[in-house]
């Protein structure tokens, strides 16, 4: 069994090898591009970054257009509004959820040459209408379990919710799971009352195909309780 574990290591870190090889560069390149590309966005966008201890002197609230930085996971969190309840809610205790999204993943860096989308290209949605001018009815649905401060989440696999569709795994991005130790999500159907949150989320914390090409995105997210 030990003998199978090392060759299956061997044989994924040579398949990561020859595709950094193919594009002519290493993993470490590919990190100092999306750090590059994140800190031009930041810089383009005139965000205001501030460290996880002011963001918890201000009792966990961003100020417009002021993000906050997780040095753990490298994630960016802007809070648009914390939930219905607002700052007299609660987080999410341990448990499992039904939860809801609506959100925009926009790319924060430029690979026209292997995947085609630049800068500011939006690379999926479910919020408003699709490119073909379809009403998006559904929003992302998925089932979250937190279990002493740790958060894990499982979409839906039916075809008509995008993310398990388009990127084929059930798993749910760990930097959309970020923002769930300071939002306080209920049921609403007001725009104006629903947990939202901007993310600026580096591929280790982002999507299967962001952690497979090494690339950032830009979320904004709403965050619901199903049922």
């Amino acid at each position: 069994m030990k003998k199978i574990k090392l060759f299956f290591a061997v044989f994924c870190t040579l398949v990561f090898c020859l595709q950094s090889c193919d594009n002519g560069k290493t993993y470490a390149e590919m990190k100092e591009e999306e750090a590059d590309a994140i800190n031009a966005w930041i810089l383009n966008h005139n965000y205001q970054v501030i460290s996880e201890k002011d963001f918890y002197n201000q009792d966990t609230i961003t100020n417009e257009n002021q993000f906050v930085l997780f040095e753990e996971s490298g994630v960016y969190m802007n809070i648009l509004c914390k939930g219905p309840n607002g700052e007299d809610g609660t987080v999410l205790e341990d448990g499992s959820y039904e939860i809801l999204s609506r959100f925009v993943e926009v790319a924060v860096q430029s690979r026209g040459d292997d995947l085609g989308f630049a800068v500011g290209d939006t690379i999926l949605w479910n919020w408003g209408v699709t490119g073909n001018t379809t009403p998006e009815l559904f929003p992302e649905e998925y089932k979250l379990t937190i279990s002493s401060g740790s958060y894990s989440a499982s979409f839906q696999t039916s075809r008509e919710y995008s993310m398990a569709y388009v990127y084929g795994t059930t798993s749910v991005p760990s930097g959309w799971l970020v923002p769930f130790k300071y939002i306080k999500p209920a049921r609403t159907t007001s725009s104006d009352k629903v947990a939202r949150v901007r993310l600026i989320v580096p591929h280790g914390q982002g999507t299967s195909q962001a952690s497979q090409y090494v690339y950032p995105c830009y979320y904004e997210i709403t965050y619901n309780l199903g049922k």
